[in-house]
């Protein structure tokens, strides 16, 4: 599938520049003028997304909050995901949700079991770890002996001297555990000249959103611009993903509640496979005759089985 059937926005795309060699936005204008940097924007999403924080609290020392807040900033604007909070959004719901499980919500509010969103993809901002003795006033070199350990490697990213920052975003899907994308992005000093509005993000909203730190100081903003070089780069590389993740992937193993046998057809009176016990895990091919579905054990053995035998797996 291409990705001119997602409708990224090149329009947007070609304008979200940000000058220095290796990055996504280096000469894309093919002219020398500068403009000022803009979130890619998308016409149709590529899937549901949830953006988490990296094991490693790495913005800490250096007085940030968590770079979690400017990729949402990011992926709101771009329209290219719909977004799911899994963090203090999602705890709040759960204590919502246990209100409503106590009995204690007011008839007919409507929130049960069954009706949270389902993410397509997790996202991880992280840094770039650098070889801490590599030269330069790497933040893994200055902070590294504050914090020690690995926690001050992981730093290593960051150079608070020069003011430059090199980060990655990687996308894992959910259902195959796979990383479908890993992007790098890279900023300087120098390519805060094209700081400006077309970002959509401000000391407020960010400070607000748990982000400080970003919009008012110099390896902040320096830090949210690699992280629009990665995010741009990984809209561009995702949209080749098919646009319905749930319904194009493995089909969900079932597990046997009863007691059952697997046929060579959907034809109960046809040859029996094997016995099938209760707890037993199958796996669905996707063929389906009425209550019928194909499914194939362990072994590879296939057959089919009544669908009112088994459960989704959990």
């Amino acid at each position: 599938m291409s990705k001119r059937a997602f409708g990224i926005g090149t329009c947007a795309l070609a304008v979200s520049l940000v000058l220095g060699s290796g990055t996504a936005f280096a000469g894309l204008m093919g002219s020398s003028d500068q403009q000022e940097a803009v979130v890619p924007a998308c016409s149709k999403k590529i899937g549901v997304l949830a953006v988490v924080e990296p094991d490693q609290r790495w913005w800490e020392p250096l007085g940030l909050g968590s770079p979690e807040a400017i990729i949402k900033m990011f992926v709101n604007k771009s329209k290219c995901f719909t977004l799911v909070d899994r963090g203090k959004g999602m705890d709040a719901v759960r204590a919502e949700r246990a209100l409503a499980s106590d009995g204690d919500l007011q008839s007919g509010s409507n929130i049960g079991k069954g009706q949270v969103k389902a993410a397509d993809y997790v996202l991880v901002p992280d840094l770039i770890s650098k070889n801490r003795s590599a030269g330069g006033n790497k933040a893994g070199a200055l902070i590294g002996g504050m914090v020690g350990g690995a926690f001050g490697a992981m730093l290593g990213g960051i150079n608070t001297n020069k003011k430059t920052a090199d980060v990655m975003l990687t996308i894992t899907d959910v259902r195959t555990s796979e990383q479908v994308a890993m992007t790098e992005g890279h900023a300087k000093k120098t390519d805060l000249a094209l700081w400006g509005g077309g970002l959509g993000i401000s000391s407020g909203g960010l400070g607000g959103a748990g982000a400080g730190g970003y919009t008012d100081t110099e390896i902040g903003k320096v830090i949210t611009m690699a992280y629009l070089d990665a995010y741009t780069k990984l809209v561009s590389e995702l949209g080749g993903l098919p646009a319905d993740a749930a319904a194009t992937s493995q089909q969900q193993a079932v597990t046997m509640s009863k007691p059952g046998r697997m046929y060579t057809t959907a034809d109960p009176s046809s040859a029996v496979v094997r016995d099938v016990e209760p707890g037993t895990m199958l796996y669905p091919t996707g063929q389906k005759q009425e209550v019928m579905w194909e499914v194939q054990d362990e072994l590879g053995r296939k057959g089919w089985v009544s669908s009112f035998l088994f459960d989704l797996s959990k």
